[in-house]
């Protein structure tokens, strides 16, 4: 069985070409996963929008009817970063019925990615940070809800530190989040994960993956995990125009491994989401998105 791989067309929203959030980067890392022979039938999945009950699990019901009626104030599209119209309301109830497939998938199979998600600064009552809704707490609710897990962890690896993610499911104890992130990264107003590693700028691979290695053995100790959902962001790359950390393309795949080896030899489940990358390279950075799944290929 090849790596079951979720995506829709739709994950791309149309954005122009100069826009702060690449989102070609969704399209072109398509492209990338069918030159890399990833993305044939057999592997591919296609997302469905969850529906409003999966989202007002996670999120207020006033922003969720905000979203899905592209209503929101204007205000909060600001703090999201774009406006909330048609295209970006189905690409956000898209990405999250993804990655909830992509779980349900994972638990199955034992690995599968979805080529969008990570939305992890969505808060319970709002989006932010060019994030709608929260796809990984909305698939840690649903998974819950419906008996699907009991223990659930977040491992999330993006530069940038989960507060959303950390907002909505802090009060839920069967779901353990994780960030390692750049200390002097957005978010300015943290909010406290159940384990946070805050990295000083410039911290490259050695140190990284040093750091990494040992935390997820203390992971692994706490709990039989069922599921672990993995933020794979790749704005922690030294050419990253956001990220202020100094990995390269090697790290990537070497923290791809270290990540999913460890929960794989387990017999864990994992759930792999792409998280951010931001540069003007749009190609490269889809090549950097692609990591993930060449690595996840390896323990499909």
């Amino acid at each position: 069985m090849p790596l079951q791989i979720v995506h829709h067309p739709d994950y791309d929203a149309g954005f122009t070409a100069n826009h702060r959030f690449p989102m070609s980067k969704y399209p072109l890392l398509m492209e990338a996963l069918r030159a890399r022979g990833l993305a044939g039938p057999d592997a591919l999945n296609t997302a469905v929008p969850a529906p409003a009950s999966w989202l007002k699990l996670a999120h207020a019901a006033d922003y969720v009817d905000q979203v899905i009626g592209c209503s929101v104030p204007e205000k909060i599209e600001r703090e999201i970063g774009f406006p909330v119209g048609p295209r970006v309301s189905l690409r956000a109830q898209l990405a999250t019925g993804g990655t909830v497939l992509a779980a349900r998938l994972a638990l199955r199979h034992g690995i599968a990615c979805n080529t969008a998600g990570g939305s992890h600064h969505a808060r319970r009552a709002q989006g932010a940070g060019f994030c709608t809704f929260n796809d990984v707490a909305v698939a840690s609710l649903v998974l819950l809800t419906q008996g699907a897990a009991q223990n659930i962890l977040v491992v999330d690896l993006d530069v940038h530190q989960g507060d959303g993610t950390a907002d909505i499911l802090s009060s839920e104890p069967s779901v353990f989040t994780f960030s390692m992130h750049g200390e002097r990264n957005y978010p300015v107003r943290k909010i406290a994960s159940d384990l946070d590693i805050a990295l000083p700028d410039g911290t490259g691979d050695a140190a990284y993956l040093e750091r990494l290695a040992t935390i997820l053995p203390e992971l692994s100790a706490q709990l039989r995990w069922d599921i672990v959902f993995y933020n794979a962001g790749v704005d922690v790359h030294a050419e990253d125009r956001l990220g202020r950390l100094a990995l390269s393309n090697d790290g990537l795949r070497a923290r791809d491994k270290m990540v999913i080896g460890h929960f794989r030899a387990q017999g864990i489940p994992v759930c792999g989401v792409i998280g951010g990358g931001y540069s003007t390279d749009v190609p490269a950075l889809a090549a950097r998105h692609a990591l993930l799944f060449e690595v996840a290929t390896g323990y499909a």
